[in-house]
């Protein structure tokens, strides 16, 4: 996947009120989008993290209003008939050329760590939705697509 961003161009706001979105693939597998451009948030919760679950191995975000990309390699789980996971997701994130998630694989899904947010897998179909998380910020989005890969 392939996706072009940009937070808002006056930075308004701290930590997670400043530029927060999101893109989810299959539904529910998030990559952050956070204008972390000299601003302080917890680790698994700026730009480029999957969020709750792995902080990005550097921070590659530009200034604010300025465009960013994401490259993305993500195998999906697979599960058994009983709804164990076969195969854990896996992800490689490449944020503004830089390799911020290096074959990462997740332990479940993806969510703020309060209680009872993040979950250990659950059986879900191979496709879902690719989708963009609306927070309240004006973050825009640009040159989004997929390329489909074989198991």
């Amino acid at each position: 996947m392939h996706v072009e961003f940009a937070t808002p161009k006056v930075a308004k706001g701290n930590g997670q009120g400043r530029g927060n979105s999101g893109v989810f693939l299959m539904g529910q597998y998030e990559i952050q989008v956070l204008d972390s451009y000299k601003n302080v948030t917890y680790p698994d919760g700026q730009c480029g993290a999957l969020y709750g679950r792995a902080k990005p191995l550097v921070n590659a975000s530009r200034g604010p209003g300025e465009w960013q990309t994401y490259d993305v390699t993500f195998h999906r789980p697979i599960f058994d008939d009983e709804g164990k996971v076969t195969r854990k997701a896996k992800f490689h994130v490449v944020h503004n050329g830089h390799v911020i998630h290096d074959n990462h694989e997740l332990s479940g899904g993806t969510g703020w760590r309060g209680p009872h947010s993040i979950s250990e897998y659950k059986k879900h179909g191979d496709k879902g939705p690719l989708k963009m998380q609306d927070h309240g910020n004006p973050v825009r989005f640009r040159n989004v697509w997929v390329k489909p890969l074989k198991d």
